[in-house]
């Protein structure tokens, strides 16, 4: 995923489309994006899922008629990838005031932060164990 272009709006919400829906053909992912309140021309999302492909962010498969477009990027694989890019850019490289800002700037629900604390005892025990290495 390094080096990946970025993406527009309208690709993105074709990208979560794919994400939500799955896999489908370009009629039926313009059906989900009409619902969602997007009246595009079919050659519009056409147009918008070969952009899609070309940055790889989706794959079409073209053994089949009409073409399946399905996403080649996961939701948390883009999230991941760009939380680091904006830690680069905005912290130094350091992911940790990132964090803080987003923990700061939000409310969370009771699993959410159960959630969190696991994910920081899990961190906090690998750092131990590199320690002890």
């Amino acid at each position: 995923m390094e080096n990946q272009p970025g993406l527009s709006d309208a690709e993105r919400e074709v990208l979560r489309v794919l994400w939500d829906q799955g896999p489908g053909t370009v009629r039926e992912i313009k059906d989900a994006l009409t619902e969602r309140g997007r009246g595009w021309a079919y050659t519009t999302v056409s147009t918008l899922l070969q952009r899609l492909a070309t940055k790889q962010y989706a794959a079409a498969d073209s053994s089949v008629m009409p073409h399946i477009y399905r996403a080649t990027v996961s939701r948390d694989e883009l999230l991941e990838r760009r939380l680091k890019d904006a830690a680069h850019e905005l912290c130094d490289g350091q992911a940790a005031p990132l964090m803080l800002a987003l923990v700061q700037g939000n409310r969370f629900s009771a699993d959410e932060l159960a959630r969190f604390r696991r994910l920081l005892d899990e961190a906090a025990g690998d750092e131990s164990r590199r320690k002890k290495s």
